[in-house]
């Protein structure tokens, strides 16, 4: 394990390095400039293989996900239910080289349950034709929105809070200092987090109870959806500053 936007040093011993693009499991905690690049080369260095956590960012922040986004290509990359539409599925891809390993092709054997579930696949294929240009404009306009809303509703309450967004994903730190790693991300409030979860709640509002948790804005997140959720996390944010 090494820290998120630190570019380890490697050697030949290393076989991968496996990455969410975007951390989105600590909180949401975005990439520096060039850290993606810069492990990408890394890896290329020793022969290592790049690979791409995209469960939570594939399909989200682009039809490319977090690759296409920060133009980075990595040896492999996994999906969830993302492909699914929501039901229980996954895949794994990458290079023909090294998906020329896997069986029947090569010696690698793998196989599941839900693999190729015809009833997850069609549903993921109905929920990706949704995803034009101008279904990730809205979603992005929505995150947008929803961060500023959240960070106004904070900075009057006189709470110290960090709301980053990412294309269409938004945290949620109660810190004074957005974190850049796993480390500084647990340097959050939980106990405040917990408060205003529940003050949220009894408004009417649902967030993750995790403080780790990052909000995914969807397409049925209208504007005067998001007008209600900021209205209500003022008023919540003003209850839970004592």
């Amino acid at each position: 394990m090494v820290p998120y936007n630190q570019v380890p040093e490697l050697d030949e011993h290393t076989a991968c390095v496996i990455v969410e693009p975007v951390a989105a499991n600590m909180g949401l905690v975005p990439p520096d400039e060039g850290f993606l690049k810069s492990l990408r080369a890394e890896c290329d260095r020793v022969g290592a293989l790049l690979v791409f956590d995209e469960v939570i960012t594939g399909f989200r922040v682009a039809h490319g996900g977090a690759q296409e986004m920060n133009d980075v290509i990595p040896d492999l990359s996994t999906f969830g239910k993302v492909i699914g539409g929501g039901l229980n599925i996954g895949a794994y891809g990458g290079r023909r080289d090294v998906m020329q390993q896997v069986a029947p092709l090569g010696p690698v054997y793998q196989a599941g349950t839900l693999s190729g579930n015809p009833l997850a696949t069609a549903a993921g294929l109905a929920a990706l034709d949704l995803l034009d240009a101008a279904a990730y404009a809205t979603l992005t306009a929505t995150a947008e929105k929803l961060a500023a809303g959240l960070q106004s509703a904070f900075e009057l309450a006189g709470i110290a809070a960090v709301v980053p967004q990412v294309q269409s994903l938004v945290g949620l730190f109660f810190t004074a200092e957005a974190p850049v790693d796993y480390e500084t991300a647990q340097g959050t409030d939980t106990e405040r987090y917990a408060a205003f979860f529940h003050a949220l709640l009894d408004r009417g509002v649902a967030l993750a109870p995790g403080a780790y948790e990052v909000m995914f804005p969807g397409l049925a997140h209208t504007g005067p959806v998001v007008d209600e959720i900021v209205e209500a996390a003022t008023d919540a944010a003003q209850a839970v500053a004592g």
